[in-house]
């Protein structure tokens, strides 16, 4: 799938997740989402042309180089008689539920060090999204942190420590954001032709890096009009109706419309 698409699907999956979590208002969802919204990018930094390997010039790309290289080597250890004969670099080793969960895991633990380390690692996340999806993004993560300090704050507390606070709220779910946003990406990455090991190291048919995907008529190329289209304009509209309060507001509306419709007849 394409990098927006890939963006896209965290959002909406951080929407729909961020309540199982505990996250409810505007102020804790949105940050959330923007985060898994990033993150939903990071596998594909087994890509050199990928906006994640690109994104900070030669540093991420030697990183994606080392992933490749690392990738490979896994591949070439670990892959059943019946794998195909191939480098083993892209949608393999970061394509994987094990590096999903690993990765948060390893995020959750930086977390636990310090504040500074949770705003880094979701500071990270929101540049990865607006790369993909754009500014927006970012103004729309500034103002429910905005809220979250001076509108939300409790009476006789001051700007820094609402700071400190929403801090440590990040620090409780930032894991999960990293996680689910790599989980999502290789969903995404199944509905396409070449499909996506993700459940690598279990054996499939003899093979290890067995690539889950649709029956074959559902599966599109990687930027076909279905992606295009389809794809990307219905996981817009769910990023729009998954944020919260979104679904009562369109049925006030509705209800607001028939009512001002049965009056005119």
């Amino acid at each position: 799938m394409m990098g927006r698409s890939h963006a896209l699907s965290g959002w909406c999956a951080g929407l729909a997740v961020a309540p199982l979590v505990g996250l409810t208002s505007v102020a804790e969802v949105v940050p959330f989402a923007a985060a898994t919204a990033g993150y939903a990018l990071l596998p594909d930094l087994d890509h050199p042309g990928a906006s994640a390997s690109r994104l900070l010039g030669p540093v991420t790309g030697l990183i994606s180089a080392a992933i490749r290289a690392f990738s490979s080597v896994l591949y070439k250890l670990t892959k059943g008689p019946r794998d195909e004969d191939s480098t083993g670099k892209h949608r393999h080793a970061t394509h994987t539920l094990v590096a999903a969960v690993l990765l948060g895991m390893l995020t959750a633990s930086l977390g636990d060090r310090g504040k500074w380390a949770v705003l880094a690692i979701a500071v990270a996340g929101l540049v990865l999204a607006a790369d993909a999806l754009g500014d927006w993004i970012v103004l729309v993560v500034l103002a429910a942190a905005g809220w979250s300090v001076f509108g939300a704050a409790l009476p006789g507390t001051g700007a820094a420590d609402s700071v400190q606070a929403g801090l440590t709220q990040i620090g409780g779910w930032i894991g999960v954001a990293v996680a689910l946003g790599m989980f999502v990406h290789c969903l995404g990455d199944s509905l396409t032709r070449s499909g996506c090991p993700w459940l690598w190291p279990l054996p499939i048919r003899g093979e290890t890096w067995y690539e889950l995907r649709l029956p074959k008529p559902l599966r599109f190329s990687t930027g076909h009009w279905c992606e295009r289209m389809v794809i990307v304009p219905l996981l817009t509209l769910g990023g729009v109706l998954l944020l919260p309060g979104a679904l009562q507001a369109v049925q006030r509306l509705f209800d607001a419309t028939s009512i001002w419709l049965a009056g005119q007849s």
